[in-house]
């Protein structure tokens, strides 16, 4: 098949970007470009609702608001794609799988700095319609977007609870208490599900609310009602932007920031504004279905409740929802996370990352920090106003 081609090919590609061979080339690239002070905010992204804060900046002139020259954002296919844009230094902005950003940074020894939380949630386990309790899936196939994805790591919390363990096979055969993750382009997942090649799929929204829309697939659990208030992709920069260009890296951040509370309050215009009947057409989803992820109802709830998508209903998760500070005690503990995690490729650097430095070296906060003073502060998204969290994981 020519997709299974293409992400196999893209999978191999993007391994490579992330060891420090395979992005030297890209990273010199991006090095030997003069950088003009007044170059534009050049947004990278893929179109899922993760990139929903950056493309509001863009589409409601919070950008152009903020004093700064912005183009129309690049959408691009794949993971690899945008990363070596972003090391090659075409793209100065963009939003990333957080696994992907400590890879880039420790492995590939990019410049690259989290400055923010692009969204909170907006994830999902779907299954197949036959599929009636997570035991159900043994001996099953179950697709995952990339190894190094929050994604993964909530997978394999679900399946080993459930007396599931979690493997990598290209062959043979698929024990009964086995769960086999196989990596595959989100676009092909509904498909793959419709024809019997994998019994799930964990990945970000849209696509589990589209498998529900086609009758596909139905959602097994929120990723949010296992890691309360997750972050999945993070806004990134480079590092010499935030070094060099403070005042116009501020300004990226500021309007990303007044993005997401614009965001927040104004829910089915995000969700208009994201669709393919928008002039921009910054995602090849109808409006309908960005309003099932972008506005949850009381009726949705309790219908996800009562299926058991949701089973901690006290801790009122929205299906995606919106808040920028890059809280560190998330940063420590996905790096803890990973380092029992089942991943393939070059992960060798985890053993000895600390994850405190890890959470400092990482993120460079102080520019959310300024921007939210300039809004009201994390209470204005209405969340407590404290930079400290502690982190709820409950399987």
């Amino acid at each position: 098949m020519k997709d299974e081609y293409f992400s196999r090919r893209d999978i191999l590609r993007l391994s490579a970007l992330l060891t420090a061979s395979g992005a030297l080339p890209f990273l010199n690239i991006g090095r030997a470009k003069s950088q003009e002070k007044d170059e534009p905010v050049k947004v990278g992204y893929l179109p899922i609702t993760d990139a929903t804060a950056l493309l509001v900046a863009h589409g409601k002139g919070f950008f152009e608001s903020e004093g700064l020259k912005a183009e129309k954002p690049v959408l691009f296919r794949s993971w690899s794609q945008i990363v070596e844009a972003f090391f090659a230094g075409q793209i100065n902005v963009m939003h990333v799988l957080s696994p992907i950003a400590i890879w880039a940074r420790y492995s590939s020894k990019a410049p690259l700095k989290v400055v923010a939380w692009n969204h909170m949630s907006g994830s999902g386990f779907s299954v197949a319609n036959d599929i009636n309790s997570i035991s159900d899936l043994g001996g099953k196939n179950v697709a995952i977007p990339f190894w190094y994805s929050i994604h993964t790591v909530v997978l394999q919390m679900i399946l080993r609870k459930n007396g599931l363990t979690p493997v990598s096979r290209k062959s043979g055969t698929i024990e009964k208490n086995e769960v086999n993750m196989v990596i595959m382009a989100p676009s092909d997942m509904i498909p793959a599900v419709a024809n019997g090649q994998v019994s799930g799929f964990i990945v970000a929204e849209p696509f589990n609310a589209a498998g529900e829309a086609a009758k596909v697939s139905k959602l097994a659990r929120f990723t949010a009602d296992v890691w309360r208030d997750h972050a999945c992709c993070l806004v990134c920069m480079q590092e010499n932007d935030l070094k060099e260009r403070p005042e116009w890296s501020q300004k990226v951040v500021s309007a990303m920031v007044k993005a997401q509370l614009w965001t927040a309050k104004n829910r089915e215009e995000t969700a208009l504004l994201l669709s393919k009947e928008n002039p921009n057409k910054y995602m090849p989803f109808g409006s309908d279905v960005l309003k099932r992820v972008l506005v949850s109802s009381e009726e949705d709830n309790r219908f996800y409740e009562k299926s058991g998508a949701i089973i901690h209903p006290d801790w009122l998760e929205k299906r995606i929802d919106f808040q920028p500070y890059p809280y560190p005690s998330y940063t420590e503990e996905l790096v803890r996370r990973l380092k029992d995690t089942l991943i393939e490729g070059d992960n060798a650097f985890l053993e000895t990352l600390d994850p405190a430095f890890a959470a400092k070296d990482l993120v460079d906060d102080q520019f959310v920090k300024h921007a939210l003073s300039e809004v009201g502060g994390l209470p204005a998204f209405g969340m407590k106003d404290s930079f400290v969290r502690n982190e709820e994981i409950e399987v």
